[in-house]
């Protein structure tokens, strides 16, 4: 009788814990809020965690492998088992200070996962999961454990996204440096920037694996379904470039410290969340919140004096030629023609911007250049730029109060040249003067290689610079449009004065390089946009600013620079021609410009309407608080007719369209200002055709009758 309870005893633990791995099993599912998209967690045979994804009918992840290796540690990868599982639901709303919708829903259903090593370590580490319907997010969480006590070096993340076909995808290469290149569009498998091998050259390019790419990098299967892989909450961690296997897998690979560290960290700790969005449309990848999803709330108490505005500057002038940065010539400067007879932040001429900023209605003013020390850009002279001293041609506190007198605001400017740990030792009296004379807004910058030499700019060490940065910057009152950054991951939720940035092709390289082809900005909404505002400095009017350059121009038409500013977002947009190309030759504002002064930087809501990567992109956006709608639309290399269904305005209203459009005749090589304005009334069920030439486009603004 007692053998056959110790029979009985042991058969029903041995069903109990059957049953319990089963439930195990089972619990390693979640789905999202919709039921279209799953992840599924399991250990390999060897006790290795790793990952699915399904969406619909299909897999878009097949079995990927997660990880952790540590310098003199072993790695977290195999031999572990799930000690236990947890599961809960949010469905919330949240208003952003400023952005793309009025109201943000974050509905998400979350799987944490225990770990724990079956050997002699027993370390411990979690795996949170958080599924949305456009997108998943998952992440590395290790306590705070005995074992992992002193300080810990992390030399690879070994996370995979091993893809279930050879999709086509928009890429630029992994350059610790630089985010500054033409999208490619090939298969992943040809994912190759061994032609930018000469980009080493520089001290602020490095590109160490030509088969890798920055993120977000977004691909489109067979199937039409469209996916995009970034990262989220990038907090005192290495930035993540994924590198492709021959047998179509991406794997992390985090940007080092210039002893080839990765990361450096103590218990516990969290990583960036990896992040996958999934749609069916390039639209769904595009109205996506999920990055900011994944980021904390709000932590500025006091958000009153951040205001989202347009701009003008003294920069594009620059670019083109007509001034320089520098006042003084040096014998070993980096720029050309240095001078002070071709400076061009002087007391006057920003007293001109002033005035035509006044007569425009345009709130904010950049003046870069003002500060001394240009003149030693590209040296190696160390901390030679003063961010608080005048060049002698330039009264800060004149131009300051005549701004002010004017309604004009400010937008201040420390460029640093790299010299990154020079700048930390000047930004309490840097953000301070700025401070005391009304300043909200600064422009930093980065062009050249980091100092302290042998760090990158998206390593561990300049992801903290910027933290600081913009955590000293909220003390003192000011937003930041930061310029060769580190990549947006959404912060701009937790740090609201984070307006924006570049980490971007931008604008200037049409002044003095090949630039851009026509369809780079059909590209950027669904690639470097999906991370968060643009500072790509658009609306030029002399397109192709033969007075100073007879080879360089914009690839663009009038019409495209006008629709950019609905279809590129940024909640400080740049109009970044001179202010005398505004104007007509009697004076008054050229007619497009209107476009220009009516277009808001603040959204009650924003649409793709219809797009193609690659090809074009239409846009629809309601001004913040008003009836207002306002549409861009751009086209790549060739001329195209498009029908667009007005269906995103308001029911039961009549709207006058003022339409901005390419001329006949126009075309972004050949005749990119030809232009034509025409005004009909419409409402929500017109359907309006629209042409584009050329690297053309459309602006459209919507006023309610």
């Amino acid at each position: 009788m007692m053998h056959y309870l110790k029979a009985l005893t042991f058969a029903i633990i041995s069903s109990l814990l059957i049953f319990s791995c089963d439930m195990m099993n089972k619990l390693s599912t979640v789905s999202s809020p919709d039921g279209n998209l799953a992840v599924t967690f399991s250990l390999s045979n060897s006790g290795s965690p790793q990952y699915t994804v399904q969406y619909g009918d299909d897999q878009v992840i097949d079995t990927s492998g997660l990880g952790i290796e540590f310098q003199s540690l072993p790695p977290l990868k195999d031999g572990v088992q799930i000690s236990s599982i947890e599961r809960r639901s949010v469905n919330e709303t949240w208003q952003p200070v400023w952005g793309e919708q009025k109201e943000v829903r974050s509905h998400y259903n979350e799987l944490l996962v225990s770990l724990k090593e079956t050997n002699n370590q027993e370390r411990v580490v979690k795996l949170r999961f958080r599924v949305f319907n456009d997108g998943v997010g998952f992440r590395y969480e290790v306590p705070a454990q005995k074992s992992m006590a002193d300080s810990l070096f992390v030399m690879n993340e070994q996370t995979e996204f091993a893809l279930t076909g050879d999709h086509t995808s928009w890429w630029i290469p992994a350059d610790y440096d630089s985010y500054e290149y033409n999208y490619k569009q090939t298969k992943v498998s040809e994912i190759d920037a061994s032609e930018f091998a000469g980009e080493n050259e520089r001290v602020d390019r490095q590109i160490d694996n030509f088969n890798a790419a920055n993120t977000p990098i977004t691909m489109k299967t067979e199937d039409g379904i469209y996916l995009s892989f970034h990262e989220a909450n990038l907090t005192d961690y290495a930035g993540m470039t994924l590198g492709v296997t021959e047998d179509l897998k991406l794997v992390s690979e985090l940007v080092p410290w210039a002893d080839g560290t990765k990361v450096k960290t103590k218990a516990p700790f969290s990583t960036p969340w990896r992040t996958i969005q999934v749609g069916k449309s390039p639209a769904a990848l595009a109205e996506s919140f999920l990055l900011q999803n994944l980021n904390d709330p709000n932590k500025l108490d006091d958000t009153s004096w951040i205001e989202p505005m347009k701009y003008t500057g003294i920069w594009w002038e620059m670019h083109i030629g007509k001034s320089t940065w520098g006042m003084e010539d040096a014998a070993d400067g980096s720029f050309d023609d240095q001078g002070g007879s071709t400076h061009g932040a002087t007391t006057q001429n920003a007293k001109q911007y002033v005035d035509f900023n006044n007569k425009a209605g345009i709130k904010g003013l950049l003046i870069e250049g003002w500060n001394t020390g240009w003149e030693y850009w590209g040296t190696d002279s160390l901390g030679f730029f003063d961010f608080t001293t005048p060049y002698p041609d330039f009264d800060l506190q004149e131009v300051v109060d005549y701004a002010q007198a004017n309604n004009v605001a400010l937008v201040g400017h420390h460029e640093t040249s790299g010299q990154a740990a020079h700048y930390e030792t000047r930004l309490d009296t840097a953000f301070q003067l700025y401070h005391d004379l009304g300043i909200h807004h600064v422009k930093t910058g980065y062009a050249g290689g980091v100092i302290p030499k042998g760090e990158y700019h998206h390593g561990q060490w300049m992801v903290r610079h910027y933290r600081k940065v913009l955590e000293k910057a909220a003390e003192y009152q000011i937003g930041i449009n930061a310029h060769e950054p580190i990549k947006a991951t959404g912060l701009r939720r937790t740090y609201p004065n984070m307006m924006t940035r570049e980490g971007v092709r931008g604008m200037e390289y049409n002044a003095w390089s090949e630039g851009m082809p026509p369809e780079h900005t059909t590209i950027l909404p669904f690639t470097r946009a999906l991370s968060g505002p643009i500072d790509y400095t658009p609306g030029i009017f002399d397109i192709t600013f033969n007075e100073y350059s007879d080879q360089e121009q914009v690839k663009s038409t009038l019409a495209n620079q006008l629709a950019l500013y609905v279809v590129l977002y940024s909640p400080m947009q740049m109009a970044a021609d001179l202010p005398e190309n505004y104007l007509m030759d009697n004076g008054d504002f050229h007619p497009m410009f209107q476009f220009i002064r009516d277009v808001p930087v603040d959204w009650d809501a924003s649409h793709i309407i219809d797009a193609q990567i690659g090809d074009y992109v239409i846009t629809a956006r309601k001004e913040k608080d008003n009836s207002t709608w306002f549409l861009g639309a751009v086209t790549d290399e060739n001329d195209r007719t498009v029908e667009v269904p007005l269906n995103f305005l308001d029911d039961d209203e009549t709207y006058e369209a003022t339409i901005y459009k390419d001329g006949k005749t126009a075309h972004w090589e050949d005749n990119p200002t030809d232009y034509t304005i025409d005004t009909q009334e419409v409402n929500s069920d017109t359907v309006l055709e629209l042409w584009m030439a050329p690297g053309g486009g459309t602006a459209i603004s919507f006023e309610a009758l």
